[in-house]
C-alpha cells in the first residue's frame, strides 16, 4: 500500500535553494579576503550573482513557510557581499 498522497512542503525543490544559495554566497564572499579575490574572480562573480538571486526566490519560499528564513537571509546578504567587493575593487577604486 502507498502512504497519503499529500505531499509534505519539505519535499519540494525549493527547500535546496537556500543551503546552495548560502554556499555560493559564501564562495563569493570569500573572494573579498585580498589574496583571494583575483584567483577567484570569475568564480565568485557567477557564485555572488547566483547567490543573490536563488537567497531571493529563497526567501519568498521561506515566507510562504518552504524552506528557512536565516539560509536564505544569509545566502543573500553573502552573495551581496561579494558583489560589493567586486564592484568597488573594478569599478570604484580605479577610477
Amino acid at each position: 500500500m502507498t502512504a497519503s498522497g499529500s505531499a509534505d512542503p519539505g519535499d519540494s525543490p525549493a527547500t535546496a535553494l537556500g543551503p546552495l544559495a548560502l554556499v555560493l554566497g559564501a564562495v563569493a564572499a570569500v573572494s573579498a579576503w585580498p589574496t583571494l579575490t583575483f584567483l577567484l574572480f570569475p568564480w565568485s562573480l557567477l557564485a555572488g550573482g547566483f547567490a543573490v538571486t536563488f537567497g531571493a526566490m529563497a526567501v519568498h519560499y521561506a515566507a510562504h513557510g518552504i524552506g528557512r528564513l536565516w539560509t536564505a537571509v544569509a545566502a543573500t546578504v553573502l552573495g551581496a557581499v561579494g558583489l560589493t567587493d567586486l564592484f568597488l575593487l573594478f569599478v570604484v577604486l580605479p577610477g
